[in-house]
């Protein structure tokens, strides 16, 4: 996980390199010759969001054994073998991109009744991904 630490680092750099930028440009080139706020507060604060997740990355890249993709001298083939169980065809994704579609339409809106319909629904959807191939506990 060194390298997605390494990547949301450079993103965490550059967004707050463009936070400098951003200020200056709008200082500059607006016509009462303040910075806008709003942007400024956004770019900065997407440059701490990347910088939170580099941080947890490299924080569990310490805890976990080394994969290949952390090796300078790995092969391809150090890679290969079963990488996990992948469903090959569910329809939860689909629900729950549709519950949160209404989720977004409500708060939209501004639909109490219907933000309410939405997290029910949410939850739903999610309990349904998460326990679609559970089968319970195994009796003796």
């Amino acid at each position: 996980m060194k390298v997605e630490a390494r990547i949301f680092y450079m993103v965490a750099g550059f967004a707050v390199l463009m936070t400098a930028v951003y200020w200056v440009m709008t200082a500059l080139f607006t016509t009462n010759q303040k910075a806008e706020p709003v942007g400024i507060v956004a770019l900065f604060l997407t440059g701490g969001l990347a910088f939170l997740a580099g941080s947890y990355m490299q924080f569990v890249s310490r805890r976990i054994e080394e994969r290949p993709e952390d090796r300078e001298d790995a092969e391809i083939s150090d890679g290969a073998g079963e990488l996990g169980f992948f469903s090959p065809g569910s329809y939860w994704p689909i629900a729950l991109a549709a519950a949160a579609g209404l989720a977004g339409l409500a708060l939209a809106f501004f639909h109490i009744w219907l933000l309410v319909m939405a997290i029910v629904a949410l939850l739903i959807a999610v309990g349904g991904l998460v326990f679609e191939y559970h089968t319970g506990p195994e009796h003796d």
